[in-house]
């Protein structure tokens, strides 16, 4: 028997999360076998663990779309007993079970090494939300960014994705202003190294004018919505916004007169689908430049137990930084 978080919805269409023995051949086929020993929280996760966000195909459902741990079998010759993985992605805890468990059974090809210098728990301290500002931070350099250039906006910046997009550029040289609608956290952002912390209400309202003071070189989004579409018309000439969220919402009130006038990029980040080689560039980024005091700053300890919680707060917007899960715990 494994120990999971095990999602059930009864004929009502009302889901329930408990923790559950479940026996192994229940698990979905797979031609690797891991031991998971961390996963983490995530807002896809909080939504498969209540409601299913249309996410989920078919229940019982283990979530988790992400986690580290030991390989204890393959069929597959790229991974043997032994090693060391990380999986993010390929919509494993959505459709394919995930990583609330404390086995998972899944493809080769969605799993990476753990890069050398991490452990599983600093792994998934990093998890889906990290592994996603590290695309964002390369995708932004790949467009020409050098700290030399001015401040970087990191939107949502007390979030996971925020937090450690905010630990990584500042630990490369950027200047970093954070967004945050919780002032509370200012002192948690600053010590992340973040320069400026930028009240949400600041960038909140739409305004008609397409194009105002440039202000940002570049600009790590989490939000979307009306605070995308004000921060597109704020960018430097020639500057990237990286769009890897929308907590504020999937409509953008903007106009094309800051790619038109500005030459301005907006990039987009999907974390799920990443080719191998750029997901192994991705961790081995993340292995050299985020410093690993400032990642154990974000982290928050968690048992399977406490997810059911967890998953109705990251819902609501109320986690900081990076909810580590320890399944064996």
């Amino acid at each position: 028997m494994v120990r999971a978080l095990l999602v059930r919805k009864d004929e009502e269409g009302k889901t329930s999360a408990a923790v559950e023995d479940v026996a192994e051949d229940q698990f979905p086929d797979g031609n690797v076998t891991v031991a998971v020993e961390f996963s983490t929280v995530n807002y896809k996760d909080g939504l498969c663990i209540g409601p299913g966000g249309g996410l989920v195909r078919n229940y019982p459902h283990v979530p988790g779309i992400d986690f580290a741990g030991t390989v204890t079998a393959s069929d597959d010759p790229r991974y043997s007993a032994g090693d060391k993985v990380v999986l993010t992605g390929w919509r494993v805890g959505e459709v394919h079970w995930g990583g609330y468990s404390a086995m998972a059974r899944v493809n080769a090809d969605w799993l990476v090494p753990l890069p050398a210098g991490l452990t599983t728990r600093q792994a998934m301290a990093v998890g889906t939300a990290g592994f996603t500002a590290m695309l964002a931070v390369m995708a932004l350099e790949d467009h020409g960014l050098t700290p030399d250039q001015g401040e970087v906006l990191v939107t949502g910046a007390a979030g996971g994705v925020g937090s450690v997009a905010t630990a990584i550029l500042a630990n490369r040289g950027y200047e970093v202003a954070g967004v945050t609608g919780r002032p509370e956290t200012a002192d948690y952002l600053t010590a992340l190294g973040a320069t400026r912390i930028v009240p949400r209400e600041d960038l909140a309202e739409t305004v008609k004018r397409p194009l105002e003071t440039e202000t940002w070189a570049g600009c790590v989004d989490a939000v979307g919505g009306a605070m995308l579409a004000r921060v597109l018309g704020q960018l430097k000439y020639g500057g990237s916004a990286a769009a890897v969220g929308l907590a504020g919402g999937a409509g953008l009130p903007a106009t094309v007169i800051p790619f038109l006038l500005r030459g301005v990029n907006l990039l987009g980040i999907d974390s799920v689908m990443q080719p191998f080689e750029n997901r192994q560039r991705a961790w081995e980024r993340v292995a050299a430049d985020l410093p690993l005091d400032k990642l154990e700053e974000m982290v928050v300890p968690a048992t399977l137990e406490d997810l059911p919680g967890l998953g109705r707060d990251i819902l609501k917007g109320q986690v900081r930084g990076r909810v580590v899960v320890d399944v064996n715990g």
